[in-house]
């Protein structure tokens, strides 16, 4: 799991930064992708939008020394990609159960 030059840039874009903290915000937006990704599950930052918007807001309240507000303000969007992939992954098993 990385986030690579191009999601940084996104976010920056999205917070209208400039160039000079990106040490500061890989920092902040790897560290919102490891949480998130604990809590979640799995999720490709690159192909999953839903995941990616997560990662940013997460990140913003981060940025914004604010990350106390974070959970509370997005515990449905948390608890559905939770949910989403525990069933996904229940789907993967019994298709694996299925073919032995």
């Amino acid at each position: 799991m990385d986030v690579t030059p191009e999601i940084l840039n996104e976010f920056k874009e999205r917070m209208r930064l400039g160039d000079d903290e990106d040490s500061n915000l890989l920092r902040i937006l790897l560290s919102s992708l490891q949480a998130l990704t604990k809590v979640c599950g799995d999720y490709d930052i690159q192909t999953d939008e839903t995941f990616k918007e997560l990662v940013f807001e997460r990140s913003r309240y981060a940025y914004n020394d604010s990350l106390e507000y974070f959970n509370d303000n997005f515990l449905s969007m948390i608890n559905s990609l939770g949910i989403s992939k525990a069933l996904d992954e229940i789907v993967l098993e019994g298709d694996a159960n299925a073919e032995i």
